[in-house]
């Protein structure tokens, strides 16, 4: 049995930058900040009242019954418009698939925290027998793949995992496992996120994790320069279509690019720190490349988790440079999209990998806005402020996640 390929035929997604491909890679080439002053909730109480937040989005049209958007969480509107997106964009013809062979993996990090949040003071203010019904299935965070299925008809492997700020990644990685298994042919894979929240802010707040340069949003994520003061929530929805190679080629596909590695690891050291040494996400690149029968020095990009936190932009430098030795100074370039987007938690990997895809197909490498004075403990080529015009053929995406989760994808250009 020869080895079954795996390509990105399909791409949706919704972000602060646009709830479109084309808006978020615009934002994102021309180096725009997504970040505002918060305006879904009145973030007067918050130390932090900034984030990268979905605006005029209306859910109605994604779902074949409308009122069904009224009974899911925003995460899951979210992730319902951004499958649709990819289902349309790849071209997928349901009626003419085996249904059973296309699978749904589209996870989420916290899942339905408005849901949470809005039942609890029903509970608290109205008494029990007020609360939803629907409240268990509305902020489960396997719910979004449920409802995917059932709105495409798509019978195959159904499932998510959870994995903080490595949600995306593990479940793009593992769909990818799957089909070069041979149990599927395709997944809509990738994740959601709608926690900008009270809960949301007050959680992330108190760890001082959050920026609090609340005078100059657009300046707040600043990825490995020396004053960043902490990342900036994001919400929304990256998630791609991906298929078996020869199937895709029968149905006369077009393909953005082929999904070659993946690789994982943890970090087995703290709560919500990385581990100092960078040693596991070093190992999950490895792992990626040596899955893709790729040299280090091969890759042209590398979108990186860098959320704008001091120990996690360090610990990443560090990671990179034992993955790539002498190259990862010398020829790597390295970008954090997230000073644009902020950091969309469990749905960042998704729009991280759509990033790097979309580099690879416009020889664009987007910039890490914000830099205005490098971190000398993070000397690599970040692509400060203005993306470069460079052709690559190979680009890497890494996505961390709290409880020392640690993912890579590794993404090729397609060539036959």
């Amino acid at each position: 049995m020869s080895e079954r390929r795996v390509v990105i035929t399909g791409i949706g997604c919704i972000s602060p930058l646009g709830n479109d491909l084309g808006k978020t890679w615009d934002g994102l080439k021309n180096g725009r900040s997504g970040i505002r002053r918060i305006e879904n909730i009145d973030a007067t109480p918050f130390d932090c009242k900034i984030a990268g937040e979905i605006r005029d989005f209306d859910a109605d049209g994604y779902f074949g019954v409308p009122k069904d958007a009224r009974r899911s969480d925003r995460y899951v509107q979210y992730a319902v418009a951004a499958s649709k997106m990819a289902m349309e964009d790849s071209g997928l013809d349901t009626g003419k698939i085996d249904a059973r062979r296309y699978g749904v993996m589209v996870g989420s990090g916290i899942g339905g925290l408005s849901t949470v949040e809005r039942e609890h003071s029903v509970y608290i203010e109205k008494g029990p027998r007020r609360v939803s019904p629907f409240t268990i299935p509305m902020m489960i965070s396997n719910i979004a793949s449920g409802i995917i299925s059932m709105e495409h008809g798509l019978l195959g492997p159904n499932m998510v995992i959870v994995t903080a700020c490595a949600t995306s990644n593990h479940n793009i990685g593992e769909a990818w496992r799957i089909i070069k298994f041979g149990d599927a042919d395709g997944f809509l894979c990738g994740g959601a996120e709608a926690a900008v929240l009270p809960m949301g802010l007050c959680g992330f707040s108190n760890m001082k994790a959050l920026s609090t340069r609340n005078d100059e949003p657009e300046k707040a994520s600043r990825p490995f320069d020396k004053h960043r003061d902490g990342f900036v929530m994001g919400e929304g929805a990256g998630v791609v279509m991906i298929e078996e190679l020869e199937t895709a080629k029968a149905r006369g596909a077009k393909i953005y690019a082929e999904l070659i590695g993946y690789g994982v690891s943890a970090d087995a050291y703290h709560l919500s720190a990385p581990s100092p040494d960078g040693s596991g996400p070093a190992y999950a690149i490895g792992m990626a490349l040596k899955h893709g029968k790729t040299n280090a020095n091969e890759v042209g990009y590398l979108n990186a988790h860098a959320t704008s936190t001091g120990l996690g932009d360090v610990a990443e430098t560090k990671a990179i440079k034992l993955a790539f030795g002498d190259y990862a100074k010398n020829g790597l370039m390295v970008s954090s999209t997230k000073s644009m987007t902020g950091h969309m938690l469990g749905a960042a990997g998704g729009i991280e990998l759509i990033a790097s895809v979309m580099a690879i197909v416009d020889g664009v490498i987007p910039p890490t806005i914000n830099i205005e004075e490098q971190d000398p403990e993070c000397d690599l080529d970040v692509v400060p402020n203005v993306a470069r015009e460079v052709p690559i053929k190979v680009a890497l995406s890494n996505s961390f996640g709290f409880g020392g989760h640690n993912a890579s994808v590794l993404v090729r250009k397609f060539e036959g």
